[in-house]
């Protein structure tokens, strides 16, 4: 990675977004109700399935500022997508499977595109509120 490259945890979380903007995208089309995107529980649940870890406020607010700002995720409030950009970016990378989709994505950024910046923050008691409703569904089993 060089200098001002992408970092692991970009690529974290743009896979994080994916896997569950299409979770919630399914879930709203069996239930027929409309497509909304991504909260940031199902972005924190997403993120724990793929390393098993949840990251932190510093790590998610940095990693979705510079999505953001290349244009490869919208954000507003606490709802995340993938953008048009970003959902070509996933479609064109070289498939990996789950195990490896964050080094394959990290790689796949670095030669597609630059970071970006946008000045979104992640005010501590909204972070707060993601991680009690991803507990809160971990102990209901969902």
């Amino acid at each position: 990675m060089g200098v001002g490259g992408w970092h692991w945890n970009d690529a974290w979380i743009f896979v994080s977004a994916v896997i569950a903007e299409r979770l919630e995208r399914d879930r709203a089309l069996h239930a027929a109700l409309p497509v909304t995107g991504a909260t940031l529980a199902d972005l924190l649940a997403a993120a724990d399935f793929l390393h098993h870890s949840v990251p932190s406020r510093e790590e998610l607010e940095e990693a979705v500022r510079r999505l953001a700002g290349a244009g490869l995720i919208t954000v507003d409030d606490d709802m995340i997508e993938v953008a048009p950009a970003g959902e070509q970016l996933w479609r064109t990378r070289p498939f990996s499977g789950l195990s490896s989709a964050v080094m394959t994505l990290q790689a796949q950024l670095n030669r597609a595109a630059e970071p970006g910046y946008t000045d979104w923050s992640l005010d501590e008691q909204t972070y707060l509120a993601a991680v009690r409703e991803y507990s809160m569904r971990l102990a209901d089993g969902r």
